[in-house]
C-alpha cells in the first residue's frame, strides 16, 4: 500500500507561491498593450502544444515555440537559439492559453537574462476576447 504523504518536504514552495514570485518579476501586457508591443517589434511567442492551437486557434504572427524547448530556443548563448535570438535586449511576450504557464515560462527567460520577456495577461483566451485576430 502506498501512503501519501501531506506535509510538503522543507525547503519547498508550492506552485501558486511560484506563480506568484514569477509574476512579480514581470510587468505583464493586457492584449492591447501586447499588439502595442508586437507593433514596435516584440516578438510574440506561443508556447501552446499543437492540440491547443488546432482546438482553440493562434495569434498571426506569432512564433511557435514549445514550453519545452523555449529556453535553448531563445537564449543567445545557446547553439539551439533561433535566428532573431542573438541579442539579451530582444523584446519577448510569451502567451499560454489562459496566462499561466506564460508567466513561469517569460520569468524563466528572465533568468537567462531577456530581461525584456514578459508574457500576454491571460494568455490566447484574453486576447480572443479582446476581438483582436486569429486564425
Amino acid at each position: 500500500m502506498v501512503t501519501a504523504v501531506l506535509t510538503p518536504p522543507p525547503g519547498s514552495v508550492g506552485i501558486d507561491e511560484i506563480l506568484d514570485r514569477a509574476r512579480a518579476r514581470l510587468a505583464r501586457l493586457d492584449p492591447h498593450q501586447t499588439a502595442e508591443a508586437v507593433g514596435r517589434g516584440a516578438v510574440l511567442v506561443d508556447i501552446r502544444p499543437a492540440a491547443q492551437r488546432a482546438e482553440f486557434g493562434e495569434i498571426p504572427g506569432a512564433v511557435v515555440i514549445e514550453r519545452n524547448v523555449l529556453e535553448w530556443r531563445l537564449d543567445p548563448r545557446s547553439d539551439a537559439k533561433l535566428p532573431f535570438a542573438g541579442s539579451y535586449d530582444l523584446e519577448v511576450v510569451v502567451t499560454c492559453q489562459e496566462g499561466y504557464t506564460s508567466s513561469l515560462a517569460a520569468a524563466a527567460l528572465q533568468d537567462l537574462g531577456l530581461a525584456r520577456a514578459t508574457d500576454l495577461a491571460g494568455g490566447f483566451a484574453a486576447w480572443r476576447a479582446a476581438g483582436l485576430p486569429t486564425r
